[in-house]
Formats: C-alpha cells, sequence, structure tokens
C-alpha cells in the first residue's frame, strides 16, 4: 500500500527514465543494502515494534518466512498510512475547531477521500 502525498511535481520528475532508473534503484543500487537496524543509542528507523509485526505477518497462512527488510518495509508502510489518515482527519477536527481527533474526523476523511474508499464501512 503506497501513501501519496499531494505535492507539486516538475516536469523533471515525470521524466520516465528517471522513475525507471529509481524503481531499479538508480546509480546508487550496486552498493549493498544494511539491513534496517538503529543508528545510534536511543535512534529506531521505526516507530512501530518489529517483532510484532512479524508476529501479525505471519498469521497469515500464506506467510511462512518474513524477511527483515520485508517487516521493516510493511512497518514504514504502515507508519505512512497512518500518518496520512491522522493528518487529513486532523483538517476536519480543525474545522469543527478541535485539537483532538474524533471518530467522526476518521469518518469524514474516509468518505471524502477516494485513496480511503476501501476503509468505507469499518468504523461502523
Amino acid at each position: 500500500m503506497a501513501a501519496v502525498v499531494a505535492t507539486p511535481v516538475s516536469p523533471t520528475e515525470l521524466d520516465p527514465d528517471r522513475i525507471e532508473e529509481e524503481i531499479r534503484g538508480g546509480p546508487e543500487a550496486e552498493e549493498e543494502v544494511a539491513p534496517p537496524q538503529t543508528t545510534g543509542p536511543g535512534t529506531r528507523l521505526s516507530k512501530l515494534p518489529l517483532a510484532r509485526i512479524k508476529a501479525l505477518m505471519k498469521t497469515d497462512p500464506d506467510v511462512s518466512l518474513a524477511s527483515q527488510e520485508s517487516v521493516f518495509i510493511i512497518a514504514k508502510a504502515t507508519e505512512l498510512f497512518v500518518e496520512m489518515i491522522a493528518k487529513d482527519s486532523l483538517v476536519y477536527a480543525q474545522q469543527g475547531k478541535r485539537k483532538t481527533l474524533q471518530r467522526k474526523d476518521l469518518d469524514n476523511a474516509i468518505e471524502a477521500i477516494d485513496e480511503f474508499a476501501f476503509l468505507e464501512g469499518t468504523l461502523d
């Protein structure tokens, strides 16, 4: 699941050759990428517990093994998704002159934004 952020795109960013290069890893792809680890004391690359995510992934009968990289990617995608829906819901809370998100704010964001259409009816 990819998060989409509405930002202006310059014509150079839409260059198909550049996009393919980025998908393949670009010129930096020759270097080996180290598995996700903490970069120092108290610094984490993921805000979610990777062990718990791995356990959740393994509850799926189709998943027998989950690499450290795949668990990290799922964690990062989840973080981005939660951030995106929270920011979109915050707009509705601010319209109601509130600082606290309420269920109705999430409902409004899900109904108004097409990217969240798959969530319709989940909060019922």
